[in-house]
């Protein structure tokens, strides 16, 4: 009685290596480095497959030997399988660090296994990626591997593998795009009104924007604001600044953007036809008349501040508990709404013409409410077009 040669995994050794086996005769299988065989052990046998006229006729079967060393019939094909398995669709990658999760396929043939990180391919200049340090070693038959402190945007393969020399899992990896640096060169021509900056590099993401705010304050009117809010796309490195009259202050914040969002903001404040050095930023008031705490109300002599190409817009009235130069930017940018935060819309107005207003009168329209003033209290009032 013999078994011809199994017509398993084509990767499969098979050890002896013949066409015909006899009954009973083991075989050892094998497989290339990072797999292993179902079955490490085969042995050809047989069973009975019908009765005829008293008569028993067999036909041959391959018997493997089981984790137990019980010998059970083999109903199916022996393959070769990844001694490690790594799901493609659990990868959690950001844009600092690659985490994967594994599973030992056979305990017995992971014993010294380790990970490893290594920088794929450097990055061009100015970018620069550090050689990534330390490996891991694997115990048990499942777990997570980090690697962590990696530079955004860059390639790296992670490997999985058993001393000496036997690769199980290898990938490559592209870290995720992250927010850009701050941009440090920031300067005025004076003569041309031109703002410019370096450009950014796309080190960490490719740079797809400008977030540009101004906040221009009048020369001799410092509680006039304009404020200007731009997205300029990512190739310019200029732009105009809106033209006022000399000595004009302005604060000038400007970020880099990627997908990941805008980066740290560098924040530069100048004045027109003066030197571009840095001024510090200040705030000034200007006078309110007939406060009368036990009303709640004061009287703020407001003008309109639309160009002739603007008369048509609204004049809003913002009002918030006492604030720096950064929150009142916050403030004048934003879009407040009616509620008992710290910040309100006190009315909505079409100023033609200068005017006395009563503040904190109690009156309500859509969106807005005059609301009453708290004695002891200090506000800021600010008029937005």
């Amino acid at each position: 009685e013999r078994c011809q040669r199994p017509h398993w995994d084509f990767r499969l050794l098979l050890a002896p290596d013949r066409e015909n086996y006899t009954k009973n005769e083991e075989v050892m299988l094998s497989c290339p480095a990072g797999f292993q065989p179902s079955f490490t052990h085969v042995k050809c046998g047989s069973e009975v497959q019908s009765v005829t006229h008293g008569k028993r006729v067999y036909r041959e079967v391959w018997l493997g030997r089981d984790s137990r060393g019980a010998w059970i019939r083999i109903r199916s094909s022996v393959d070769c399988l990844e001694v490690v398995q790594v799901v493609p669709g659990t990868f959690e990658i950001s844009s600092t660090s690659i985490k994967l999760n594994w599973t030992c396929r056979f305990p017995d043939a992971c014993q010294g296994m380790r990970g490893m990180c290594q920088l794929a391919v450097a990055p061009s200049p100015p970018c620069e990626a550090g050689e990534v340090k330390g490996e891991q070693m694997f115990h048990g038959q499942e777990g997570t591997f980090t690697c962590s402190a990696l530079q955004p945007l860059t390639d790296y393969r992670v490997t999985i593998d058993l001393p000496p020399s036997t690769t199980l899992f290898s990938w490559l990896f592209t870290t995720d795009e992250a927010v850009p640096d701050k941009p440090e060169e920031l300067w005025l021509d004076p003569n041309t009104g031109f703002l410019s900056w370096k450009s950014l590099p796309s080190c960490k993401g490719e740079i797809i924007g400008y977030q540009l705010n101004i906040t221009a304050r009048k020369a001799g009117d410092s509680g006039f604001l304009e404020m200007e809010r731009l997205r300029l796309n990512g190739s310019a490195t200029e732009h105009r600044l809106p033209e006022h009259s000399p000595g004009s202050s302005y604060v000038v914040t400007l970020r880099g953007l990627t997908a990941a969002g805008a980066g740290a903001a560098s924040v530069r404040e100048f004045r027109s036809n003066c030197s571009d050095s840095p001024q510090p930023p200040d705030i000034s008031c200007r006078s309110v008349r007939d406060i009368a705490p036990s009303q709640g109300t004061a009287v703020l002599p407001l003008s309109p501040i639309a160009r002739p190409s603007e008369a048509a817009g609204e004049h809003q009235l913002l009002v918030a508990a006492a604030l720096n130069s950064s929150g009142m930017e916050s403030v004048c940018s934003g879009q407040p709404q009616l509620s008992n935060g710290s910040a309100y819309l006190a009315a909505v107005l079409n100023l033609t013409a200068p005017t006395d207003f009563v503040l904190g009168d109690g009156s309500r329209g859509p969106g807005y409410h005059n609301a009453a003033l708290r004695p002891g209290w200090d506000y800021t009032a600010l008029l937005r077009l």
